[in-house]
């Protein structure tokens, strides 16, 4: 090999590192930005439940409040249905948050595990299924929706959930 080809080779070969060092970076920012978008996505969603939260908060702290809104409660609901419905809902938003955040590998298998068998034993509860099966306005994601009815049906029938 002369010396003029090795200086073209070792040009041509410099060029070709700059080019996929350029495509990596690419690549390497493209892949960042996309974590960056799903991680916003999930604190957009949790903070409009944190929302829905501190009002139903407001509804257990002082059940008077619910009859405000005739789409909740008649006048003649008693505080503790009040509080048990509103409590029960808010129990359902954390949990929604979760499911969220793992749906989108924001949280991990073995955490959401942990709130799925917490979520277990909250849905057996009468309560519960009273706030769960009347048609009051819940604000839900409707695949959440379906996935707690499987977690109900599920959870009855002492089987595992995967949806």
């Amino acid at each position: 090999m002369t010396e003029e080809t090795f200086r073209v080779v070792l040009v041509a070969a410099g060029q070709a590192l700059t080019v996929f060092a350029f495509v990596g970076t690419f690549l390497y920012a493209a892949l960042q930005f996309r974590g960056w978008r799903t991680a916003q996505h999930v604190a957009n969603f949790t903070k409009l439940v944190e929302l829905q939260l501190q009002l139903r908060s407001m509804n257990v702290n002082d059940p008077t409040l619910a009859a405000l809104d005739g789409a909740y409660f008649g006048p003649g609901a008693s505080p503790e249905e009040v509080r048990a419905y509103f409590y029960n809902l808010m129990q359902l938003s954390r949990f929604e948050i979760a499911w969220f955040s793992h749906k989108h590998r924001q949280l991990d298998e073995g955490y959401f595990q942990s709130w799925e068998s917490n979520m277990t034993s909250i849905v057996k509860r009468p309560s519960f299924g009273a706030m769960w099966h009347n048609d009051r306005t819940k604000i839900l994601d409707n695949r959440f929706r379906s996935y707690v009815d499987a977690l109900i049906d599920c959870r009855s029938r002492n089987q595992p959930v995967r949806i």
